[in-house]
């Protein structure tokens, strides 16, 4: 193992950066591969039976007086009114909120937490709450177990979420899958330059905007989702495994 360069603050930039000798290798291929193949296997073991369910993103640093905060803890718990387990990233903000909505709705509330050298740290209101190391190993958590996401306001996490989530539906790797952008006001400016230049440019298809969903309406967010999830039934149910 290389001891060139710094020593790596989290295993993401210790498997990302030691390539280029920014940081110093603290492990092997194998012991990489291993700690990924765990990650998963926890993450599938822990989930497998946790039904329907939504993930919800935004801001780590929306405060607990924040309207932003009461209205991601009110969407959660009529999501979990609904029928729908919860999931965030384990950490405050509207994510603390998004947990505790389904705390309140009785439902399981779930937190895909990630190790960082700053900001993260865990909230009180996760029934399951699992810890990764590696960001991609995470990512596929939140998008495998959830049938809708729910964005609020945020910053470059929950852009990076938003937009994966947009290429997944785009290219169909997930199909019928509804991504409600919550905040109008916020979201405006993003619509009109995804309308006015990437659909204008011909970088995405004149329909791809339909991808997104924009409100402030708690009726029409789970309406959305419930029919949503109503027609995965219609045409078989969930796959099992």
């Amino acid at each position: 193992m290389s001891t060139d360069g710094r020593r790596p603050a989290s295993p993401d930039e210790e498997i990302l950066g030691t390539k280029r000798r920014a940081v110093q290798a603290t492990r092997t291929e194998a012991e990489r591969i291993e700690r990924i193949v765990h990650e998963l296997e926890a993450g599938f073991s822990a989930l497998r039976d946790l039904g329907p369910a939504v993930t919800i993103f935004g801001s780590a640093r929306t405060p607990p007086d924040d309207p932003e905060y009461e209205q991601a803890r009110a969407v959660a718990r009529r999501l979990g009114e609904a029928g729908f387990a919860i999931i965030t990233g384990g950490g405050p903000g509207v994510m603390e909120a998004a947990n505790r909505g389904g705390r309140d709705a009785g439902v399981r509330s779930v937190g895909l937490n990630i190790e960082l050298p700053f900001e993260q740290a865990p909230n009180p209101y996760q029934d399951t709450a699992l810890q990764f190391h590696y960001f991609f190993t995470r990512k596929l958590m939140f998008v495998r177990y959830a049938t809708a996401f729910v964005v609020f306001p945020g910053g470059y996490g929950t852009l990076d979420e938003l937009f994966e989530a947009l290429v997944l539906e785009q290219t169909d790797k997930i199909r019928d899958f509804p991504i409600v952008l919550v905040g109008t006001t916020f979201w405006r400016e993003l619509g009109e330059w995804v309308r006015g230049r990437l659909v204008d440019d011909r970088f995405i298809a004149a329909d791809d905007p339909r991808l997104l969903l924009v409100t402030d309406d708690p009726d029409e967010i789970v309406r959305t989702i419930c029919d949503c999830a109503a027609r995965h039934e219609n045409v078989g149910g969930a796959t099992s495994g």
